[in-house]
């Protein structure tokens, strides 16, 4: 391996953990409903690196990946489906939730969620009521 290839890696290392203690409040939201296998026991780390990428949610167990996308997303179509042709190529399933769901409708979005993993028992677990507002930052 490189010395280029592995300060990439230590700069992604980096920049995952610095967006895992900034999150936007929809990532707060999403994160408080998946922490602590809330989701019927699916771990679902942060800011996880993927090969050149840092995607928001990632389930190793489920082979899934959750992108929570706001404004920014708007002019990086091209950008985007690259990103998730590679990840898909790995055989990962990439599901993309607006900020707009997450605000305003995070019940229906984790029960999305927990219907892609095929599980409706998490409901009441993940969406306990003092979270169904945002997290402090």
């Amino acid at each position: 391996m490189s010395v280029r290839r592995q300060s990439a890696d230590h700069e992604l290392i980096r920049r995952a953990r610095q967006l895992r203690r900034d999150m936007t409040a929809p990532e707060r939201l999403i994160w408080y409903a998946l922490r602590d296998r809330r989701l019927a026991g699916w771990k679902f780390p942060r800011q996880v690196v993927i090969g050149p990428y840092i995607v928001d949610f990632y389930s190793h167990a489920a082979s899934l990946v959750l992108e929570i996308d706001g404004d920014s997303h708007a002019d990086r179509g091209a950008s985007d489906r690259a990103r998730e042709a590679w990840l898909e190529g790995l055989g990962l399933r990439v599901v993309r939730i607006s900020n707009d769901e997450v605000l305003h409708g995070l019940e229906g979005v984790v029960e999305g969620i927990a219907e892609i993993l095929g599980s409706h028992e998490m409901r009441a677990q993940a969406l306990k009521p003092d979270q169904r507002t945002i997290p402090p930052a």
